[in-house]
Parts: C-alpha cells; sequence; structure tokens
C-alpha cells in the first residue's frame, strides 16, 4: 500500500464487475451489495484500492442491494474505464484505510497551521482522487473560517504546479495577465495578447471556462479556433506566433486547484489563500515573469472596495515574489459590463470588431485592454514609464495586433478569416426599452449575467446580450437599451420573465 494507507488484514475479494453507466466526477466509485457490505464490515463511503490486470486505483464505497448482487461490484464509468474493465471480469477488491491527509484537514479545522509537507500530502491525494468531496470540502471550509497564511499559501501554490503540467518556454521574458472576474463582457484579455505578441513578446495565456458568468475567455476564444491542447502542442503554438489562448483545463496545469473549484463553486466559498494559490500556479506553470492583475471593484463585484483591493494586491505582490514574478496590479471599475456584447458569439464579434478597426468595436473594452497592454509593456522593460498605451494603442491603429490574432487563431486551428458578421445570433429575441425619459445611472452585472445565463450563455454560443445603451448615456421613453438573444423559445421566456423580475438598468 502506498505511504499513509492500511489494510484490514490484506483481505482480498473477488468480485464478477457490472458496469455501471454513470460518471461521478469526484472521487471514483463503485458498488456492492448491501448484504455483502454488512457480512464484511464495509459502509457507504470506506475505501478500497481496486485492482484489474496489473493496474489499481482507490475508489469509495457505496451501498445498495438494487444495484448488484453479493458475487458482484458495480464499476462505474470513473473506475472503468481507467481499468478498462468489462462486464463479468473478475475484480479484486482490497479494504484499506483513510489516507494520511485526512488528518492533516483535521488539523487545520483546529484552528493549527499546516507545515509544507502537510499541504503537499493534501494536494497529492486530491490529485490522486483519494479524498472524498465531503473531506475535500471540509479542506475548503477551514480555509475559509481559519484562512491560510502566506507560508501555507506558498505551500499550497508550490504543491499545485508540481502535481500538474508545465509549459516549458525557453524565454527570458515571459508575460501574462489576470482578472479576478466578475465583470459581463470583459473581454481583455483577446485584445491584449495578440498586442503584446504583435511586438515579439511571449505571452501564453490561459484562461477559464465559465462557472457563473455568461462566457468565460475560454468560451469565447472557442467560437474562433480550438482552445483544448497538451502541453507540447500549445508549445508549438506559442513558439510559432509568440502568444497563445487555450482552456487552462485541458492542459492539466492545474489539476488539484480545478478540483478544488468543483467543490468551491457550490458552497459559494473563495477562500483567500485558495484564490491566491489557484491564480498564481497557473502563472508559475507558463513560466510567467511578469503578469499585470486586473481588480475590478464595484457594488456587484468581486472586490466591492479600494482598501479590499490595496489589500489584495499586497497579498499578490507577496507571493509572487516567492516565486520570482514582477506583478504590477491595476485598481479598475467593476460597476458596469465592457463591451457590447455578453456571451460567447456576441463578445467575439466585439474582439473581431475591435481589432480590425470598425466602428463598431467597443470604445470602453479598447480602452481597457490598452492601459492594461501598456502598464505589461512598461513592467517587462519594453516601453518607458508612460509610454505603454500609446504603443499599444498603435499595434491596433495599424493592424498588426489582428494579424497576429489572424495568426494565433489559425495557429489554434481556426479560420483566420472569419468575419464578425459570420457569427450567428439567436434567432428568438428580446429588446429591453426605457421605462421613460432620463440618465442611465447603473446597469447591474449580477441582473445582465442573469438574464444572459437564462437565454443560455454559454452552453448556447449564440446566446446573450447586445448592449446600445451604456452607464451615463441619456435615453428615451421606449428607446432600445439592450436585445437578448436565444436559439431557444423556451430560454427567451425565462430571460424575460428575468428581465421584469430583477430590473437591471436605473434610469433616474
Amino acid at each position: 500500500m502506498k505511504s499513509g494507507e492500511f489494510t484490514r488484514g490484506d483481505i482480498v475479494f473477488q468480485l464478477r464487475a457490472k458496469i455501471v453507466d454513470i460518471e461521478t466526477g469526484g472521487m471514483p466509485v463503485i458498488s456492492l451489495n448491501e448484504d455483502f457490505a454488512k457480512e464484511n464490515d464495509f459502509h457507504n463511503m470506506d475505501r478500497v484500492v481496486v485492482s484489474f490486470n496489473g493496474k489499481s486505483l482507490v475508489a469509495a464505497v457505496d451501498t445498495s442491494e438494487k444495484i448488484v448482487s453479493k458475487e458482484e461490484v458495480g464499476i462505474f464509468e470513473d473506475v472503468w474505464k481507467k481499468l478498462k474493465i468489462k462486464n463479468g471480469d473478475i475484480v479484486e477488491i482490497t479494504p484499506v484505510g483513510k489516507p494520511e491527509s485526512t488528518k492533516y484537514i483535521r488539523k487545520k479545522m483546529d484552528r493549527e497551521e499546516l507545515f509544507d509537507k502537510e499541504i503537499r500530502a493534501i494536494v497529492k491525494d486530491i490529485v490522486d482522487e483519494k479524498l472524498t468531496d465531503v473531506e475535500m470540502a471540509a479542506f475548503v471550509a477551514a480555509s475559509y473560517m481559519e484562512g491560510l497564511s502566506m507560508s501555507e499559501t506558498t505551500s499550497l501554490t508550490r504543491a499545485i504546479v508540481e502535481t500538474g503540467g508545465r509549459l516549458k518556454l525557453r524565454k527570458k521574458i515571459i508575460a501574462d495577465k489576470h482578472s479576478i472576474g466578475g465583470v459581463p463582457g470583459n473581454r481583455v484579455t483577446m485584445v491584449l495578447v495578440p498586442i503584446i505578441a504583435s511586438l515579439g513578446i511571449t505571452i501564453p495565456k490561459t484562461s477559464s471556462r465559465a462557472i457563473t458568468s455568461p462566457s468565460g475567455t475560454a468560451d469565447t476564444m472557442e467560437v474562433l479556433a480550438n482552445v483544448s491542447f497538451s502541453t507540447e502542442e500549445l508549445t508549438k503554438i506559442v513558439e510559432k506566433t509568440n502568444g497563445c489562448i487555450a482552456w487552462g483545463g485541458a492542459i492539466n496545469l492545474a489539476a488539484a486547484d480545478d478540483k478544488l473549484i468543483r467543490i468551491r463553486h457550490p458552497l459559494s466559498l473563495d477562500p483567500e489563500g485558495l484564490m491566491l494559490a489557484s491564480v498564481m500556479a497557473k502563472k508559475v506553470a507558463v513560466g510567467a515573469t511578469h503578469v499585470i492583475f486586473d481588480l475590478p471593484i464595484g457594488e456587484e463585484a468581486k472586490l466591492q472596495s479600494l482598501g479590499e483591493a490595496r489589500h489584495l494586491e499586497r497579498e499578490f505582490t507577496k507571493l509572487a515574489e516567492k516565486f520570482g514574478i514582477k506583478v504590477e496590479t491595476l485598481v479598475t471599475d467593476g460597476n458596469n459590463p465592457i463591451g457590447n456584447g455578453i456571451g460567447p458569439n456576441l463578445e467575439a464579434r466585439d474582439v473581431l470588431w475591435l481589432l480590425k478597426n470598425d466602428r463598431r468595436g467597443p470604445l470602453d473594452l479598447r480602452r481597457k485592454s490598452v492601459l492594461l497592454a501598456g502598464k505589461l509593456l512598461e513592467l517587462v522593460g519594453y516601453a518607458k514609464e508612460g509610454e505603454g498605451e500609446k504603443i499599444a494603442d498603435a499595434q491596433i491603429d495599424n493592424g498588426k495586433a489582428y494579424q497576429k490574432m489572424k495568426e494565433i487563431i489559425e495557429a489554434q486551428g481556426g479560420n483566420p478569416n472569419v468575419n464578425p458578421e459570420d457569427l450567428h445570433v439567436g434567432e428568438f429575441t428580446c429588446d429591453y426599452e426605457a421605462e421613460k425619459y432620463g440618465r442611465i445611472t447603473n446597469m447591474s452585472n449580477h441582473a445582465l449575467a442573469k438574464i444572459a445565463r437564462a437565454a443560455g450563455s454559454p452552453v448556447d454560443k449564440e446566446a446573450g446580450i447586445y448592449i446600445y445603451k451604456k452607464y451615463g448615456s441619456n435615453v428615451k421613453q421606449g428607446e432600445k437599451i439592450f436585445t437578448v438573444y436565444s436559439k431557444s423559445e423556451r430560454r427567451i421566456e425565462r430571460a424575460i420573465k428575468l428581465m421584469k423580475e430583477l430590473n437591471p438598468v436605473t434610469i433616474e
């Protein structure tokens, strides 16, 4: 057995496999007959080693007399796929105890600080799928309630990197960018990356898919090109074009973090230490040497005050120093959407229009993208202080950023000559009109995100919202403020219902 595990007297049971076409999505699971379990002292969520044909893995036990007989073992999809088990195969089941990392989780719950080796053990068992969702949730909850010290956060970052994949780019300077999110339509990455890459600076950008938002950067980029690659494939793309915009989850850069995010999401918990480690691990994994951090603040943003932003800025900087990364943070306005489109196709149109210097390109998205790109150019030493924005803006004006985006799209398997007008929107629509004459004093990020998701975004790439009038605009009664799109009549009806309930726009 592995370190931290023990057998119950080396008892081995041989049972006939019965395939169960259900994927658990967490720790692997097998099912035992209820009577068999009682006779042999098995309980729900006990651990066993499942062995077949020279391969094995640790799984949790589920007891059910309905699924299998006493001579059978129910093999769920996570298990039979990994071990290549078929119906009727004879499988060995060996009872084992809990891994030692569960003691360290209890230690954290008892308000004690964890040592480096203890955090490494927890992360390794998460990656090896030896911890149940309940045990991982306990670790997340303890991290939320008790917090993580900088020493713990550093250990967690290092452990996440060591248990995941890494890009190996032979470059002295590797630039990167991160936003803590929470602002709909904020596709700065898809403008910033081609600007930076067009100047010969390496920027391998790995991004996330949407969790609660109408679209993540990876969802929007997927409209234009493939975003799922191996580390080897991604390395070739970056070496060819200086940049990429890919889905981080596909290259397993931070396997432990992806599993913790799956646990954190339904609990609505975002412990600062886990968030810091999550972000920094992905930067270390791509070899970043210089990183610009975007910290949007606003009433409905993740950060609601300047004080919160400055605190997070200090923590990011301290953690980055541990890994030799130079950082700069920008506090930006997170009160309103950035860009006109919300949803994959609509956001991709915005990006292409902007890079092509089309008048339909959103000015607020351009301003923010140029601001962050300019600061990144100054951070890496390409531009003198105060001159970065001019250089970044010029790369859009002269068309070089657009040409670089075409190169990246082609390298990632997309059509470099795609027209924004070819990115279709849903056939079912509904307009949101001004109730009275006045000035727009607020556009609710939360409400707009919920309406876009109700319409089908991001799963339905054609769904979302297109905004015509933004914060500060004067409107007349009955004037169109935004349009909702969907491919589904049922979903557009849900979006209409939400529009009436949430009152997403304030006019005064």
